[in-house]
Order: structure tokens, then sequence, then C-alpha cells
């Protein structure tokens, strides 16, 4: 069965600190050093221009956000977005599920590109976002911090 894609509530956010909280632990997926609370998730979830979840029956296995990319008016039309999944569920397609939801509800709501930083460490990620049309628009390098290490950042774009 196929796990359902919705909307996430404030409901979700157990299940989202689940996922993202061992993310945050064990990987250089995300440079966030601390584990969020489900208060700050669920704050999150109102916040993000769209936040969707992955559902098997109750339990969320994967989700996907999108905020601005940067502040201004001058890039109200360009989100960044963000999509996690639970170990178990990677690499069977849920992923590219989420981005195309995500990108649905992005072209609905006028944006015209979508950027994804991906750590320089994370070539899974990286690859990804390319099979998926984003091409490689920046290398930061050294940016972000994590484990005592530097590490590169990866910026990725597609134009919807």
């Amino acid at each position: 069965m196929s796990p359902e894609l919705r909307a996430a509530t404030a409901q979700d956010a157990s299940g989202i600190a689940e996922i993202y909280n061992q993310i945050i632990r064990d990987t250089t997926i995300t440079f966030a050093p601390v584990e969020k609370s489900e208060t700050e998730i669920a704050a999150q979830i109102a916040e993000a221009d769209a936040y969707l979840v992955a559902c098997n029956d109750v339990q969320v296995v994967g989700f996907a956000s999108f905020a601005p990319f940067r502040k201004g008016d001058g890039y109200s039309r360009v989100k960044e977005h963000s999509i996690c999944l639970a170990q178990g569920v990677r690499g069977a397609g849920l992923g590219a599920q989420l981005l195309r939801a995500l990108e649905d509800a992005a072209r609905a709501q006028g944006v015209t590109h979508m950027i994804a930083g991906v750590s320089g460490e994370n070539a899974a990620g990286q690859e990804f976002h390319a099979r998926h049309g984003y091409q490689t628009v920046g290398h930061l390098p050294e940016i972000g911090q994590k484990f005592g290490r530097r590490i590169d950042l990866v910026l990725m774009q597609k134009t919807l």
C-alpha cells in the first residue's frame, strides 16, 4: 500500500520529530545541531507555505515543506524546500511523490522557482534532485558546520 500524502497538522509533530531528530543526531543531511521539540515542529508547520506528510496508516514516514528562500518582495516567487524520509522507506519513490506534490502546491501559489540546499556530503540528495530537473547553481565551500567539521552546501534550482 502506498503512503497517503496530505497536509501536515500539529498532531503530526511527534512523528515528524522522530524522523527529523534521527537525521539531526546521526547525519550531515541537515546542519542543524540540536534536536527539535514537538512544539518547534508544530510552529514550523504553521509558518510554512506548504507542509506535507506521508503516512502509512497513522504513522508518519516522511515529510516535506517549503518556505521563503529569502526575505523581501523580490523573492516572493522563490521557495526553498526540504524533504525527509524515515530510514525504512528511502529509495522506494516516496521522496519523488513528495517532491511532485510540493512542486504542484508551489505552482498553485504562483511560485516560479524552487531551491534545494543540499549538504555537500549528501551525494544521494544531490543525485535525487538532479534526476528531478534541479541544476546545481552554487557551491558554498565549508559554509556549514556539524560534528566538528566544516561542510559544503550545494544550491540546486528548478524553474517550475
